[in-house]
């Protein structure tokens, strides 16, 4: 059974991990390269020392009830969605609470994580560190690799003819940390992602003009959902999830088509999808008004650059140009694994659940927080976590490593032949993924069996949002304080609203006042289709089910009023 574990970053996920080995009575020792905790969240003034780190400006995409460690809710004062500053406060709260810092090396640098001679049957592992130019070797159990996705830049000069003779200039995102210096100037950003989005939004308060380049478009959500509550709460909901699972993928585009040019719409504003291509989202408030008030303009893909212009694919050219920022994400790697284990981690397909590589013997290294998840990350890489330290401790199994090479050997003969897509890079449905993990461990929630014992909870697990709460309820890893969670999480969500108190008026029956009512039936009628419903799934299988992302929103019409009952 492993013992000594070693936690490579100390970011969101390193910290997870560094608890996650504690709960186990594990002996963790954390690798920080920097100085402090935090990873990307921790902004700095300039990227000198090649780490990627938020700009200044950056707000969560995801609130804080969705996007908080399971066991350590936020702050009922703090706002639903924050600020880079604020959400680094939470983590170094988090840190301070489990008294995590002392795990942490900072200032040191894996050089290297090597199998030992004996692996085969110990499962361990060499690890060489640097701090300040001086050697150590230490022999460790398990690893954790927790160095995410955003560690190298990606910068595709090549796919832009004539970038070489551009005279203005040329950054990536991650060399980007505010409007300062930006005064006047005409700017292209190339890349609609989140990042490409917040950049000409905020560039726009400040530069001449802002251009931004996209070859596929994207559906663009607010923070802010219907009746004014965080988005994330109203759509990530196991009913909704269900609904996704048993409708036809032609129903799901047509809701989500129509939900998200209910707002605006986006082929007007040169936003919509192209033909062909996957659904993208975005989550940006302000983008619209941009484009609306003409302080975006939206171009399509760049065909070539000139001395100071960019031509485009339509035709039309863009002159005089002073800086173009590419916001086209970043790759990741792992410089300090030994081939063939370094090429095979960087291959999603080769990754048990996302985590676990497939050609180990044993299985001994895991990859923490490599997904992308239409949700939470943080919520997910603590899952993965508490997963990965019951498999080193021996008390949760995985397939034999001949089985799983045989599998991804297979689908990758297949994705290669055009037989069957390739997934590996779309982000994965939130629940569905995080339900796995958890009936891995023996947390996942049971639905009728909280119905029978506590039917409000219940209620609130179905129909509400999907909380990580949700995964402390049950099993290994069980915390007493999760049903007052889960009852509370709309207090704190209104709390830091509630800043200005409002004489009470006369109001006509709620919805929640008809969800009291017809709950329980409700409920019920749910519980049957759940349990009736592998006959129906069996069906529908034969549709390609797409992104379903969307769909939660307003088939999804339930706008109830969510204070607790």
């Amino acid at each position: 059974m492993a013992r000594r574990v070693a936690v490579i970053g100390a970011g969101v996920s390193g910290l997870s991990s560094i608890k996650c080995c504690l709960d186990e009575d594990l002996e963790p020792t954390c690798f920080e390269r920097s100085n402090d905790i935090g990873g990307l969240w921790k902004f700095t003034e300039t990227s000198k020392d090649g780490m990627t780190r938020v700009y200044r400006s950056l707000v969560t995409n995801v609130c804080k009830e969705m996007s908080c460690y399971s066991d350590f809710p936020f702050q009922e004062d703090y706002p639903n969605y924050m600020n880079q500053g604020k959400f680094w406060d939470y983590l170094q709260e988090f840190a301070e609470h489990f008294d995590l810092l002392k795990y942490i090396r900072f200032r040191t640098t894996v050089c290297s994580v090597t199998k030992r001679p004996d692996f085969s049957e110990t499962g361990q592992w060499d690890v060489v560190t640097e701090t300040e130019g001086k050697r150590d070797r230490g022999v460790f159990d398990a690893v954790m690799v927790c160095t995410g996705h955003f560690l190298n830049p990606h910068l595709p000069l090549e796919s832009f003819p004539g970038i070489h003779k551009f005279k203005g200039q040329i950054l990536h995102s991650q060399e980007y940390k505010s409007p300062e210096g930006f005064q006047g100037k005409r700017v292209l950003v190339i890349g609609l992602g989140n990042t490409g989005g917040d950049v000409a939004v905020e560039l726009s308060r400040t530069a001449a003009q802002v251009l931004l380049s996209t070859r596929t478009g994207a559906w663009v959500i607010h923070r802010c959902s219907n009746g004014g509550y965080p988005y994330n709460m109203v759509i990530t909901r196991r009913y909704l999830n269900f609904m996704a699972q048993v409708l036809p993928s032609c129903v799901l585009n047509w809701i989500q088509e129509r939900q998200m040019n209910k707002r605006f719409n986006h082929e007007n504003y040169g936003l919509s999808i192209t033909k062909g291509r996957k659904p993208k989202f975005i989550v940006n408030d302000e983008l619209p008004i941009c484009i609306l008030c003409g302080t975006v303009t939206m171009k399509t893909s760049v065909k070539e650059f000139t001395e100071t212009s960019a031509v485009f694919e339509d035709g039309t050219v863009e002159e005089n140009l002073d800086v173009v920022i590419f916001t086209t994400g970043y790759t990741f790697s792992f410089p300090f694994l030994e081939e063939p284990l370094k090429s095979l981690c960087t291959k999603k397909i080769f990754l048990y659940k996302q985590v676990f590589p497939s050609n180990l013997e044993r299985a001994t290294l895991a990859i923490i927080g490599l997904i992308s998840l239409k949700g939470s990350i943080l919520s997910g890489t603590e899952l993965q976590a508490r997963w990965a330290t019951r498999v080193f401790k021996g008390l949760c199994k995985i397939p034999p490593s001949p089985k799983l090479m045989a599998e991804a050997t297979k689908k990758e003969q297949l994705i290669e032949r055009g037989v069957m897509k390739d997934i590996s890079k779309d982000k994965l449905e939130y629940i569905t993924y995080m339900d796995d993990i958890a009936a891995c461990i023996g947390t996942k929630p049971s639905v009728p069996f909280l119905f029978l014992k506590d039917p409000r909870l219940a209620w609130e697990v179905f129909f509400g949002p999907c909380t990580p709460y949700q995964y402390r309820l049950k099993g290994p890893g069980k915390w007493d304080g999760a049903r007052n969670a889960i009852l509370t999480q709309w207090d704190r969500t209104l709390k830091p609203l509630k800043t200005r108190i409002v004489p009470d008026s006369t109001k006509p029956a709620s919805m929640s006042h008809y969800l009291k009512v017809w709950g329980v039936p409700i409920l019920l009628a749910s519980l049957l289709l759940i349990c009736k419903s592998s006959l129906f799934l069996k069906l529908v299988q034969e549709f390609p089910l797409t992104s379903k992302y969307l769909v939660r929103m307003n088939l999804i019409g339930y706008k109830g009023c969510p204070e607790p009952y």
